[in-house]
């Protein structure tokens, strides 16, 4: 049953008499105290903040004292009780609430600065199961969450970043607080609990294995709010979940201006695929373009992968996005200074390559301090109209999946060397997605069109422009191998691969007419692997 409001209107201005500090991150605690003291402003506290303050030689107040009861079972109960509560709901304009604290002798709080268990620094840190549940707060949410509730006379404040904010507030309003920006911290309050708990029960579905829980929040803190999104209308920021996995959220910006919306996509995209290449396989590099890789290959050294993979398709790479699986080294970092990029992302930077890339101060170099793991389990999530389509990470690897020749003639090493290349970079190809290779390179990619057989077709004219660019003889598709995301369903896919020069094809099956296709590979020469796994990416 709904309550009825009393349509009590809000006071603009509410003098601060009493404030109740409860907080885990210590961080500038102290200096907000002293400052509410400076305004005669009656300290509250509880266990450790309490010593803080009482160790900066503040008058401050226990909150057992206001309880009469004293914390019990190592301070999971400590302010849930009705001198804490009362204090913090009771709406002042409202005679059955005043009379009700002046008959259980409750004490108005009109500030709560409060901050919760560090249960997202625990969780990110490998804390076993107990020791994440300990760090589950119950009396902060509870009193930020009441607090926030009655807004009208109450000042909440839970972030650190707002304390400045509050001093200055207080100090220009004769120790008072406006209504708006009671409502602005009020607004605050509830997402800081909502995105708290999402970690929480986010961390119980993964905990307990449970892959599609019937509620499913997805929360986040604001990293960055940018100058725009996808365009110059739109406006967007960067959340952070507080998942460690190594990547563009969890990177040190080493120079370059500020990554925009794009930037922060692309680069994910680009780190993301060139982990499928573990660093201690040897070196190779990423070149993405509107999330697209345009060249991926593996070399002998990182320099030469960088070259290589540029030489798929130079002209697209301009403006690029580059990811490095290995440690940028000078000579790898004199190569791509030659070229305007948007973006570099490593594992590390030499301090030679810092130098280097210096000389384009507008050029972003990101380092992320080690490969995120392709295999390792997770989330992804985009919305549409009115919903939230979750669904866990692609992390199936081809060098996992029990691989079948379909046709009477089996790939060389070679040839399965490179279907198996392909196939790692098709995962990371917007479908429809066709990409030949040679060699531990890309030859050719076609992304994202509604037909596969102009998908083969696009990535045959790449690599017959790159021939052209580079003064090759001949295409690099010439007896390559050639990897599709998801089946063939017709047999003229195959036949525009096989016109580019394709001798090898790695598919997943599983279409109503793969005897067609296995026919017309068989009738062409050609070897053809069936995964049973496919790979789209919208």
């Amino acid at each position: 049953m709904a309550v009825v409001s009393k349509m009590i209107p809000a006071p603009d201005k509410v003098k601060i008499r009493t404030a109740l500090l409860s907080v885990s991150d210590k961080t500038g605690v102290v200096e907000l105290a002293q400052a509410l003291s400076s305004h005669g402003v009656r300290l509250l506290s509880t266990g450790g903040t309490f010593k803080a303050l009482a160790a900066a030689g503040l008058d401050v107040t226990d909150v057992s004292e206001v309880t009469g009861f004293p914390e019990i079972m190592d301070g999971r109960v400590k302010t849930l009780h009705p001198g804490v509560h009362g204090g913090l709901l009771a709406i002042r304009d409202d005679a059955d609430h005043v009379k009700a604290m002046n008959d259980h002798k409750i004490g108005a709080i009109d500030l709560a600065v409060i901050n919760l268990y560090p249960f997202e620094e625990v969780r990110a840190a490998g804390g076993d199961y107990p020791t994440t549940v300990e760090n589950i707060d119950i009396g902060g949410p509870a009193m930020i969450r009441a607090a926030a509730k009655n807004h009208a006379y109450v000042t909440v404040v839970v972030d650190p970043q707002d304390y400045p904010q509050l001093i200055q507030a207080l100090a220009t309003e004769d120790g008072q607080t406006a209504y708006a920006f009671r409502q602005k911290m009020a607004a605050k309050a509830y997402a800081r609990t909502a995105a708290y708990d999402t970690m929480i029960s986010n961390w119980f579905a993964e905990a307990l294995d449970i892959e599609m829980p019937r509620y499913r929040t997805l929360g986040g803190v604001l990293s960055q709010e940018m100058r725009y999104g996808e365009n110059p209308h739109q406006s967007a920021g960067f959340y952070l979940t507080g998942d460690k996995r190594p990547g563009v959220a969890t990177a040190s910006l080493i120079q370059g201006k500020q990554l925009s919306y794009n930037n922060i996509n692309d680069t994910d995209a680009a780190y993301e695929l060139v982990a499928e290449f573990p660093s201690e396989n040897g070196p190779a590099c990423a070149i993405i373009k509107h999330a697209n890789p345009c060249g991926v290959a593996i070399g002998g050294s990182l320099v030469e992968a960088y070259k290589r993979a540029l030489a798929c398709d130079s002209t697209s790479a301009f403006g690029g996005i580059i990811a490095l699986n290995q440690t940028l080294d000078a000579a790898t970092a004199e190569e791509i200074v030659k070229l305007f990029t948007e973006v570099i992302i490593a594992p590390d930077v030499t301090d030679e390559a810092k130098a280097i890339i210096a000389r384009k101060p507008n050029l972003r170099l990101l380092a992320a301090g080690g490969l995120p793991d392709p295999r390792s389990r997770g989330l992804t999530a985009k919305t549409v109209s009115g919903g939230l389509l979750v669904q866990t990470r692609d992390n199936g690897m081809v060098e996992d999946l029990d691989l079948r020749v379909v046709t009477k003639r089996a790939p060389t090493e070679q040839e399965l060397i490179d279907m198996k290349f392909a196939f790692k970079v098709g995962k990371h190809v917007k479908s429809n997605a066709v990409v030949y290779a040679k060699n531990g390179q890309t030859a050719g990619i076609g992304a994202g069109q509604m037909s596969r057989v102009d998908s083969a077709r696009i990535a045959g004219l790449k690599a017959e422009e790159a021939a052209k660019a580079m003064g090759w003889a001949e295409p690099m598709t010439r007896g390559s191998a050639v990897a599709s995301e998801a089946f063939l369903p017709f047999a003229d896919g195959l036949l525009s691969m096989i016109a580019a020069g394709a001798t090898a094809v790695i598919q997943p099956g599983g279409s109503m007419r793969d005897e067609e296709v296995i026919a017309a590979a068989n009738e062409h020469g050609v070897a053809m692997v069936f995964t049973g796994m496919r790979h789209f990416r919208h």
